[in-house]
């Protein structure tokens, strides 16, 4: 009932003002790093996933790994890592993000490869230390280039490329890991993993008002 009362709110008063807010390039500042995010691109300050996913990825030893953020949209993890000593890869079909993980990894004097690509597509055959992905969740086909932060297609096409390309990317020790939530089809993602070789480990759960987040471990099989 609380949920329910919350998503109504968050429905018809929160979330238009919210979106009146993003209509417009946005300061944002994280972990002493400061980021100019345009409206195309997926605001890690109003949503828990990129939270979530840098929590996570924060717990891992960092110095002189490689790391490959996939679908990196505001860059916030890549450029944490990299102020870490990660050797960084940020990548995205977005190109307005493409844009701005240039603008502000220069702001933040952060040492990034950064690349175009729509998924795998760009990205040159390497196998990473770490790999973080926060994935568009919804079932829906994207069109315009903001879209993509948020629908993986209607037959969730996004995660069938994701698992195709990604044991290309992998090490025997790498470490994969995606967030999901609640509102994404989990049981469809998870057959689509096990067909491609990977399973599903979830190693952490988190609940708020609105929704659980998950962080998943993919693993080869």
């Amino acid at each position: 009932m609380v949920k329910t009362l919350v998503r109504y709110f968050i429905g018809n008063t929160y979330k238009p003002l919210l979106v009146k807010y993003l209509s417009k390039n946005r300061r944002y500042t994280s972990h002493g790093l400061s980021l100019e995010i345009p409206p195309e691109v997926f605001h890690p300050g109003f949503f828990f996933s990129t939270k979530l996913l840098l929590r996570a990825i924060s717990h891992y030893p960092l110095k002189n790994r490689s790391l490959l953020e996939l679908g990196a949209g505001s860059g916030l993890i890549a450029m944490y890592a990299s102020r870490e000593g990660a050797t960084v890869t940020a990548s995205d079909i977005n190109a307005v993000a493409i844009e701005y993980l240039h603008r502000n990894s220069h702001r933040n004097q952060a040492s990034i490869r950064i690349i175009h690509s729509d998924l795998f597509t760009n990205i040159p055959l390497e196998a990473f230390d770490l790999i973080a992905i926060n994935p568009p969740y919804y079932k829906k086909d994207p069109h315009t280039p903001g879209d993509y932060a948020w629908y993986c297609g209607k037959k969730g096409e996004y995660f069938e490329n994701l698992f195709n390309g990604l044991g290309n990317y992998m090490h025997d020790s790498s470490i994969v890991l995606m967030t999901l939530c609640e509102g994404c089809d989990l049981d469809m993602i998870g057959i689509m993993a096990t067909l491609k070789g990977f399973r599903l480990h979830c190693i952490h759960e988190t609940n708020n008002l609105l929704e659980k987040n998950f962080i998943f471990n993919i693993e080869k099989i």
